[in-house]
């Protein structure tokens, strides 16, 4: 979620959702993250830990393995085993992440009395906010349509979890299809619903309105895309929050929901579209349902509630384009493997391993055994790649420091590095290119419209319609919390204690 949703769609959103939480809340409205690569991965971890890649690991949604020569996913565990289903999906847990959670230090502050969960329809999404000593964390399997875990937090599903499953509301979300709430005239904020630079769902020919999600034959990963996986993720957090009498006790506890289909959604339309108003008009709708649930059942004062993102996301390369806007995409195929050519040309040796994450991972073994210093490697390859489009600037991540970058970025690449997971050198591309095909956006700079989040305190402590322009970072949310809650914070946060107005 971009910052400025909060203010495009202001219009059309209800009373209870967003706009509450801005008029009744805080508003930190000047919230960044402090480090590349901008991911989904990544952007879960700081949040809760207050920490960066560089600290709690966690450089991207995968990365490679130089010891092991094997990509890694950021959750993956071939320890574990899933639960609540018969696929593989629950092969995850969080042993990849080095840090402590908020959720962690919460139960450490009262000798694991609270409940800590988290919910996404992203696997990553829920076990990353959650930490290690979760009570549990749920994730949408799309072979079954289920929410399930793994073993790394119980044998078998509780009770009322495999009730809810049995209701498969995912195939009743997907037996319908998804038409726009409001007139499709109304979406003047959006760019036109039918143009050929975004992707077509699966079920569809064309990427425009109405989407015939009934016609959909391939299990329940569809629902992601669709703004029904947030309806899907709130039916399953409200009776989370019943059935675990969340809230109830003396103690603290936290319930960590990742609202994923805005994602989804983002990537095949971009964020001119009239999918994505559609969807966060949507999601709108479901945070009034999970405010109004608390505050009735527990109580504006009992509650605290932030709102923030993972990552923000790009405009579609060609719908810069149209706004004359330099812009443009790389495909990764070739521009891999336009690197490998070049080094074996030039050092007449394989000297290239991988290329990952805007990483280069240079064959170590083979250096060594030409003599050749990787000094030698960065400036030749350095003066080829300068010649490619779209290429701002090539890093040696032993030498951060060295390379021509400002400030700001330079702060970044450095927050995401850690020797034992990231590569040699670091691929700088120029505002608004990626890599990528002629269709769809991602993320994952150092940009702002990557790294610029909305940030909203509500309920307990905090101000009636306050607000900052104060330059923040996503780090210091979990030290701000920790501040409030009288615990210590996570273990390798950095994050500074924000200047929230409270209620005495």
């Amino acid at each position: 979620m971009r910052y400025d949703y909060l203010y495009r769609y202001f219009s059309k959103y209800g009373d209870g959702g967003f706009k509450k939480l801005m008029s009744q809340g805080f508003n930190q409205r000047n919230t960044l993250y402090p480090y590349v690569p901008t991911a989904t991965g990544p952007g879960h971890a700081c949040i809760f830990t207050g920490s960066v890649p560089a600290l709690d690991g966690i450089i991207n949604n995968e990365w490679y393995n130089r010891y092991s020569k094997k990509t890694v996913y950021c959750v993956e565990d071939s320890t574990v085993k899933t639960v609540g289903s018969t696929s593989s999906a629950g092969k995850m847990s969080p042993r990849n992440l080095l840090v402590t959670t908020l959720g962690d230090q919460i139960k450490f502050s009262n000798n694991n009395q609270s409940k800590v969960i988290g919910i996404s329809e992203k696997d990553r999404g829920s076990i990353l906010p959650a930490g290690h000593s979760a009570t549990s964390a749920y994730w949408l399997d799309g072979q079954s349509g289920n929410f399930i875990t793994s073993t790394y937090y119980m044998k078998n599903l509780p009770d009322w979890v495999d009730t809810f499953n049995t209701k498969k509301l995912a195939a009743t979300y997907l037996s319908k299809d998804w038409d726009t709430l409001l007139p499709i005239e109304q979406y003047t904020e959006s760019d036109l619903d039918n143009v050929p630079y975004e992707n077509p769902l699966p079920v569809d020919s064309l990427p425009m309105f109405p989407h015939l999600l009934s016609k959909n034959t391939n299990g329940f990963d569809l629902i992601r895309s669709t703004p029904f996986g947030n309806d899907l993720t709130k039916d399953f957090a409200l009776e989370t929050i019943k059935r675990e009498n969340l809230g109830r006790s003396e103690q603290t506890d936290l319930l960590a929901i990742s609202f994923s289909s805005t994602d989804y959604v983002g990537h095949s339309f971009g964020p001119n579209s009239v999918e994505v108003e559609d969807t966060y008009l949507r999601l709108d709708k479901d945070i009034e349902e999970i405010i109004n649930y608390l505050e009735k059942n527990l109580g504006k004062e009992k509650v605290l509630i932030f709102l923030t993102a993972d990552h923000g996301v790009a405009p579609i390369s060609a719908y810069n384009k149209k706004q004359n806007i330099p812009a443009g995409s790389l495909n990764g195929g070739e521009f891999t493997q336009s690197i490998n050519d070049f080094l074996t040309r030039n050092f007449n040796a394989s000297l290239f391993e991988k290329f990952s994450n805007d990483q280069i991972y240079l064959n170590h073994e083979a250096m060594e055994s030409q003599g050749i210093k990787k000094e030698q490697v960065f400036e030749k390859l350095k003066a080829f790649l300068l010649t490619q489009k779209g290429v701002s600037n090539l890093i040696d991540m032993d030498h951060i420091q060295n390379s021509e970058l400002i400030q700001d970025q330079l702060e970044r690449v450095k927050n995401g590095f850690y020797a034992k997971r990231s590569g040699d050198f670091q691929v700088y591309l120029e505002p608004n290119w990626m890599f990528g095909g002629s269709k769809g956006t991602t993320h994952g700079t150092s940009y702002h419209y990557d790294t610029h989040v909305p940030l909203l305190f509500y309920g307990w402590k905090v101000k009636q319609g306050e607000e900052s322009t104060a330059q923040a970072s996503v780090t210091d949310i979990a030290a701000t919390i920790s501040a409030w809650l009288h615990i210590e914070e996570p273990n390798g946060s950095i994050g500074k204690v924000m200047n929230i107005p409270l209620i005495p």
